[in-house]
């Protein structure tokens, strides 16, 4: 399946009338199922593995977002949304549900001007990145914790890696805990990018 991109109208910002836009974007959700979901996909990733069942509900955006000096062009959301007044929350519920026809246990939001910009391995990081934040839950015992009725019970996963470049070149990757990610990018990536372009079918020009 080729990778999806955002609506036209969506990934340009040179339309006044067009700002702070979000779209559902179902076709993206086909292909992230698709894609990192199935286990006949070569980027079938088993760390993902419970979100098969999961509801997830998956929106475009053109709204500029910045945060600590750095844009942010993805966002993953554990639903309903909580943080904020009675009226705020009720309205934010009602505006999820009537985009998803129901309340999804995630939300995934991506911004479709640095999306449209990006080839396939660097969009593809950016959907697993966010995938990675939405988790399940686990036990005192390490073991996946599911609901009364069954269903996974989730939780917003953070960052493996919390650090500034200049502290790991100052003070060494030991030190500043980040041993475990040095090692992953020293071994190089276990997906490659005519892997990649053999799922998004946009990228061929770019292989090797």
């Amino acid at each position: 399946m080729n990778r999806p991109y955002p609506p036209h109208d969506l990934a340009t910002l040179s339309d006044l009338e067009m700002l702070d836009r979000f779209v559902p974007a179902p076709e993206l959700l086909e292909w992230i199922r698709a894609t990192f979901l199935d286990e006949a996909s070569p980027l079938f990733n088993i760390e993902h593995v419970h979100l098969r069942d999961a509801a997830l509900g998956v929106l475009w955006t053109n709204c500029d977002n910045s945060k600590q000096l750095r844009a942010v062009i993805g966002q993953a959301e554990l639903m309903p949304p909580m943080a904020m007044g009675k009226w705020q929350r009720a309205r934010a519920i009602q505006q999820v549900e009537e985009w998803f026809d129901g309340m999804p246990d995630f939300l995934l939001t991506f911004s479709a001007p640095a999306a449209a910009g990006m080839d396939d391995p660097s969009f593809c990081a950016l959907v697993e990145h966010e995938l990675y934040h939405c988790a399940q839950k686990l036990d005192e015992f390490g073991m996946p914790k599911f609901k009364q009725d069954g269903t996974p019970a989730f939780v917003m996963r953070g960052h493996d890696v919390e650090e500034f470049v200049g502290v790991v070149a100052r003070y060494g990757a030991e030190a500043a805990g980040v041993s475990a990610m040095v090692n992953a990018a020293k071994a190089g990536p276990t997906i490659g990018r005519a892997s990649i372009a053999g799922v998004c079918g946009t990228c061929l020009r770019s292989v090797a």
